[in-house]
């Protein structure tokens, strides 16, 4: 016979009943959290369309979706400027584009994925769109059509070998922090597609040959980039054959980036443009600088500037990197396309 429980004693019965109840609601609180999780999708960077700043006008034409400032008067040098994985049109991809517009160069600042109606992930995104992009340049009255060129920065830097190699009648080429070789896509939305992800660029509806991600253990993203590169000689179609770029080629990097072995990548294309009778290729590279080596110099009251460091490199050392290479980086434009 069971022994009844003492008063005040709960029932052995009820036990399982109530252990299930918690194991229930414990269930119920994870499942709430990883909705809420994937609807603020913390590890997700926030992508941005900015609107056009003092004389910039949007340009939604032949499906684009970019800022366009033109240089008042008559037909000056066009440049088509490209982000990065932040995809969109970033606050300071605008920026930079009104600083060239100021210096002379009606420039395009392109959104090439992530905006509205764009694809959300680095995925067979299509070269065409640059094709597009470049055409609409040339055809603005404020743009002559005899001076163009490119400049991307990280994934932009990518997009912008890739787009010189394509268009030898460009004049003048220059990449941030760029890449060597076409790599694997990405999707910074969903990052656990990546295992499933092929090539970031298409071209004729084709993927374009790519390097895998190499087996990543942790640390620095770079890492990732590195044990890729490591089995390059696997994949030599992925390289960039910059040796079809007609323009000489201005490159800069950061030797301490965490992001992706930029100062590495950049001197692969200078010695592939040396050994298959390239375009000149010059690399401006900063040991103490990372992944914001390149740019517009950033003074000490920008909210920017104490996140210089944050993927390589000292704030100081990506400061004065980028003090020292954008007059370098106008120079270069001056001397390719007038202005």
């Amino acid at each position: 016979m069971t022994t009844p429980p003492a008063p005040g004693q709960p029932s052995r019965r009820r036990w399982p009943r109530r252990l299930g109840i918690g194991c229930l609601g414990v269930l119920v609180i994870a499942l709430v959290a990883g909705v809420a999780l994937w609807f603020a999708k913390p590890w997700a960077p926030d992508v941005v369309v900015v609107d056009p700043g003092p004389g910039g006008t949007r340009v939604t034409d032949q499906g684009l979706l970019a800022n366009y400032y033109p240089v008042p008067g008559s037909a000056a040098p066009g440049i088509l400027l490209l982000g990065g994985s932040e995809g969109g049109i970033s606050v300071y991809a605008d920026q930079q584009a009104q600083l060239l517009r100021d210096e002379g160069y009606s420039t395009l600042a392109l959104s090439y994925f992530g905006g509205p109606d764009q694809p959300a992930a680095m995925e067979s995104l299509p070269l065409e769109t640059f094709d597009t992009a470049l055409a609409y340049l040339a055809a603005q009255p404020q743009v002559d059509r005899d001076r163009m060129g490119v400049i991307g920065s990280s994934k932009g830097g990518e997009a912008s070998l890739l787009v010189a190699s394509r268009h030898p009648e460009l004049k003048s080429v220059v990449g941030m922090v760029p890449s060597s070789v076409v790599w694997q896509g990405m999707d910074l939305q969903q990052p656990w597609r990546m295992v499933s992800i092929g090539s970031t660029w298409s071209a004729d509806g084709q993927q374009v040959p790519y390097l895998p991600f190499g087996d990543f253990r942790g640390g620095d993203l770079v890492q990732l980039y590195q044990a890729g590169l490591d089995q390059l000689a696997q994949h030599q179609d992925a390289i960039i054959p910059i040796e079809n770029a007609g323009a000489p080629i201005l490159l800069v990097c950061g030797e301490s980036d965490t992001m992706w072995p930029s100062c590495e990548m950049s001197r692969q294309v200078a010695d592939r443009a040396q050994a298959n009778g390239g375009p000149e290729v010059t690399v401006l590279a900063y040991a103490d600088a990372g992944h914001f080596a390149a740019g517009p110099p950033v003074s000490t009251d920008n909210d920017f500037y104490n996140s210089l460091g944050e993927y390589g490199g000292s704030v100081a050392g990506n400061a004065a990197a980028r003090a020292e290479n954008w007059p370098q980086i106008l120079a270069y434009l001056q001397r390719t396309l007038g202005s």
